[in-house]
């Protein structure tokens, strides 16, 4: 059988509570009963649960992290950020799902009684938002990992949705693309309305207003990107590029192209959006803008750990940015006679991008 703290304080002749305060270093206890206490725990071989001695000093040294699910493209590339900067500073991370609703929901809640965790990472669940504002304000340090857009009214860490469409769209222009199909994300995502924002600007600026019956509704799947492009290639509708607001209902889009007799790129220009590991190897591989998913999950964690050491949580969001990623989906140009821009309207400056 393990020994128990309650085999030292019996051996010893003191009581439990004796004993925590030896193994947590208090100055409460005499020095000869401490050494007493400390010649015991060596005889019997006593080892202490980290969680014990952390929960006696009133900390656990673990941060907990609220998410979803694990299904999500890029929610490997975020964990790994956090746990590569949570086990750097000697914590632990206690994962939490949102699989099962309500029943996941009341798991975590008994996670956040038994104070089993410092801090909270969370990538917000749906219908969680009133629950972790509420931990929040009774003194849980929360961070945000928010790719959605919205504000929120704790600590966050986002990334640039707006400016990351307007790089899609100024690409897209720079290749002569006048009539981009854009499938959206979910509607209730703050991240869709800035991509579609971002790039409608772009666009708008260049004189070539979208199209809106080329703006179509989707849900961050591949079978929406393939829905999309076949039904409107069906209703005799002509475009040129696509640009989706992420890589898989990119990947969607660009099989049903090349399904309808359409060549990649050189027919239609196509641009995802989060540059997951999928998106390097569709046949051509996917241009995509590019979100540091690993990079906010160290920044999250890294907030959360200063806070820890005493540094205020931050007021506003410290945003980092996307990067467009041109690959061949995208590369080649169409013929000098389609890439006018509109009446009058200057090419856009040359983008800052990557090309792999």
């Amino acid at each position: 059988m393990p020994i128990t703290i309650a085999d030292v304080a019996s051996r010893a002749g003191v009581s439990k509570t004796t004993v925590s305060r030896v193994l947590n270093g208090k100055g409460e206890v005499d020095q000869r009963t401490a050494d007493r206490v400390r010649a015991v725990i060596t005889d019997l071989g006593y080892v202490p649960s980290a969680r014990a001695v952390g929960l006696a000093r009133g900390r656990t040294r673990v941060v907990g992290m609220l998410v979803p699910a694990l299904t999500w493209p890029w929610m490997g590339e975020v964990l790994q950020g956090a746990v590569d900067m949570v086990e750097s500073a000697g914590y632990g991370l206690l994962l939490s799902t949102f699989n099962r609703g309500e029943e996941s929901m009341r798991q975590f809640a008994s996670q956040v009684s038994a104070k089993s965790f410092d801090g909270l990472l969370v990538i917000e669940p749906e219908g969680s938002l009133d629950y972790i504002a509420e931990l929040h304000g009774r003194g849980l340090p929360v961070v945000l990992i928010d790719d959605r857009g919205h504000q929120r009214p704790f600590p966050s860490v986002a990334t640039t949705n707006r400016s990351g469409g307007e790089s899609a769209a100024r690409h897209l222009l720079e290749l002569g693309r006048r009539r981009p199909l854009v499938i959206k994300g979910c509607e209730d995502f703050g991240c869709t309305e800035e991509r579609l924002a971002g790039f409608a600007e772009a666009y708008d600026a260049a004189g070539l207003p979208l199209d809106p019956r080329l703006v179509v509704e989707g849900d961050f799947t591949f079978g929406s990107g393939s829905l999309a492009v076949k039904g409107l290639i069906e209703a005799g509708l002509d475009f040129d590029a696509v640009f989706a607001h992420n890589d898989l209902s990119a990947g969607g889009a660009l099989q049903a192209i090349r399904e309808k007799g359409r060549r990649v790129p050189e027919d239609v220009a196509v641009v995802g959006f989060d540059d997951i590991p999928y998106a390097a190897h569709t046949d051509p591989p996917l241009t995509t803008v590019h979100q540091p998913m690993r990079e906010m999950g160290e920044a999250a964690a890294r907030m959360l750990l200063s806070h820890f050491a005493g540094v205020p949580l931050p007021d506003t969001p410290n945003v980092i940015p996307t990067t467009l990623i041109v690959r061949g989906s995208t590369r080649a140009p169409l013929p000098a006679n389609r890439r006018v821009l509109g009446p009058g309207r200057p090419k856009p400056e040359p983008l800052q991008q990557q090309i792999r």
